[in-house]
Formats: structure tokens, C-alpha cells, sequence
């Protein structure tokens, strides 16, 4: 059975130094790619910052934490025409790993950098090289860095979900929105944390998440639920 891709990734494969070497990563960032798309995922490292930009919510039955980024399908209202991601809003990791990502080898015991050779911005040439006489570049190593970061914050995103969904925290929530223009919208599809559950967890339990990190992330999902407003405005510009 094949699984599904990822969003964004097309045509993900192990980088190699032998195929990659005559490809570069066009700079400045195109960001169009995710122009499509009205949520993206976060981890648990993010919410802070991800909170003064957009909502946070938990997508579907597995509850996986999203930045919101639009109001209607396929609606990004951060990425403008030229492709440039809004300089004053949170930019997710998710995002910024692209091209890139680990991917497990069939047993799953492996992680192997791999390139989206789909991306538009991996172009032929060498201003911005993956490899330099078969070694890594800077570029390369960078990213195999952030991406062996971002899949740990993933395993520990996937503990706090986990967690959650343990003490029945995430309960079905639904937005009822008007825009500026008159045009309501109704969104549905996602959860939220119940603030009074949260806060009636014993007294030794807080600890324990406020030590992992659990109870700040926790209010800030809480605290991004006002950025409705900021959406509301935006889609209105």
C-alpha cells in the first residue's frame, strides 16, 4: 500500500551527491507552493510563536496540531502574489523545511535526508549547490540539522497529543465567522482544548506538564483562539 505524500511533496527521494550535485535552491524563497493551502502542521515548539499569527487548532480524530492560514479551501492569506510569506506573521517550520525531509526506510528504523526533486525552487545550477566536489555544502548540512530537529519536536508533539486525547481534553469546536463583506463562513472539522478539563487536572499532573512543557503550549493554543479577528481582517484586505 502506498502511502500518502505529505502536502507540498510530489516527488520526494534520498539525496545524493552523484544525482545533486548539479542542483541548487533558488533564493530568495518562492513561497507559492504553499499558496494552496489553508492549514499547515505545527509542533510543540511553535505554539508561542505561531499564537500571535494565526489560530491553533487540532485537525480531525487524531487531533494533530495546524496553524490556521485561510478561511476557505485552499486559501493561504499569507503568501502574496509574488510568493513572499507576510515578513510580519510566524513563518511554520514545516514550511521552512521545504524541500526537504526525513523519510523512514521500510523497517523504520532509519531516517534518510530527502530533496522534493518536484520543488520549483530546486533548479539546475550552482549559485546555491547541494554539493560541492561530492560533499555537502553548508546549505545541505543546515538542512539535514533543522530536519532532524523538526522530527524530534514531531515525536514529542505526538507525546503531548497523546496526553490530551488520554484525558478526553480535545472536544469538537466549530467557528461560526462573518466576513468584512458581508459573507458568513462556518468552519468546521477541528478541536480545541477544553480550558476547563485543562484546569481541573491534579495538582501533580500540572507539574508534570508544566516540566515537559505541556501546560504552557497548552495556553497558548488557548491564547490564538482570539486570532480569529486577525484572519477576519486579513481575508478583509
Amino acid at each position: 500500500m502506498t502511502l500518502p505524500l505529505p502536502p507540498f511533496y510530489t516527488h520526494p527521494r534520498p539525496m545524493q551527491a552523484a544525482v545533486d550535485g548539479v542542483l541548487s535552491l533558488r533564493q530568495p524563497m518562492d513561497y507559492r507552493f504553499a499558496a494552496g493551502v489553508h492549514s499547515v502542521p505545527l509542533v510543540l515548539g511553535e505554539f508561542f510563536a505561531a499564537a500571535k499569527s494565526f489560530p491553533i487548532l487540532f485537525a480531525g480524530e487524531a487531533g494533530a496540531p495546524v496553524a490556521l492560514l485561510g478561511l476557505r479551501e485552499g486559501e493561504n492569506l499569507f503568501v502574496d502574489a509574488q510568493g513572499r510569506w507576510d515578513e510580519d506573521a510566524y513563518l511554520p517550520g514545516y514550511v521552512r523545511r521545504y524541500p526537504f525531509i526525513l523519510m523512514e526506510d521500510k523497517a523504520g528504523t532509519e531516517f534518510t535526508l530527502c530533496l522534493d526533486e518536484g520543488a520549483d525552487n530546486v533548479v539546475a545550477g550552482t549559485e546555491n549547490p547541494f554539493f560541492v566536489n561530492g560533499q555537502p555544502t553548508a546549505l545541505t548540512v543546515q538542512a539535514l540539522n533543522f530536519a532532524r530537529q523538526y522530527q524530534a519536536a514531531h515525536v514529542e508533539t505526538a507525546a503531548f497529543i497523546s496526553a490530551l486525547r488520554d484525558e478526553n481534553m480535545l472536544v469538537e469546536n466549530r467557528a461560526d465567522i462573518v466576513l468584512k463583506s458581508g459573507e458568513p463562513r462556518h468552519l468546521s472539522g477541528f478541536r480545541v482544548i477544553d480550558a476547563g478539563k485543562l484546569n481541573q487536572l491534579p495538582a501533580e499532573r500540572l507539574v508534570a506538564w508544566r516540566d515537559k512543557g505541556w501546560l504552557a503550549a497548552a495556553y497558548a493554543h488557548l491564547a490564538s483562539l482570539s486570532d480569529w479577528a486577525l484572519l477576519i481582517n486579513r481575508a478583509g484586505r
